[in-house]
């Protein structure tokens, strides 16, 4: 059974820091890209940061560069988002999706998402 679960959400005011935790279990996961997606009311679901199979690679939207970062544990199977600066714009809810890795092609394509953990930034 796929598994994706997030933790590590809360309320925190602005200027503060958080570090989000999605641990994978069910499929290889060092066969999967792995994707931190938020969502705010009455918006769109948007992608925030990436990392590749190996952590070689990460990219993070304009909108956090130099506050966020991403990285993975493939011995843990679990990826992480830490969050500092904070801005009231960043509250969200806060997805963990992993994606087939486009550079393994020969594998199905799969993408599985988790059940989301919720960041507040509020004074």
């Amino acid at each position: 059974q796929v598994q994706l679960v997030e933790s590590g959400g809360g309320l925190v005011q602005p200027g503060g820091s958080l570090r989000l935790s999605c641990v994978a279990s069910g499929f290889t996961f060092g066969s999967y890209d792995m994707n931190w997606y938020r969502q705010a009311p009455g918006k769109e679901r948007e992608l925030v940061a990436t990392i590749t199979i190996t952590g070689g690679t990460t990219n993070l939207a304009d909108s956090v560069k130099g506050r966020f970062t991403i990285s993975r544990d493939n011995a843990k199977n679990t990826i992480y988002l830490q969050m500092n600066s904070l801005k009231p714009e960043d509250t969200a809810t806060y997805y963990c999706n992993a994606k087939t890795s486009t550079r393994l092609p020969w594998l199905p394509s799969r993408d599985y998402w988790g059940q989301g953990t919720q960041v507040t930034v509020s004074s």
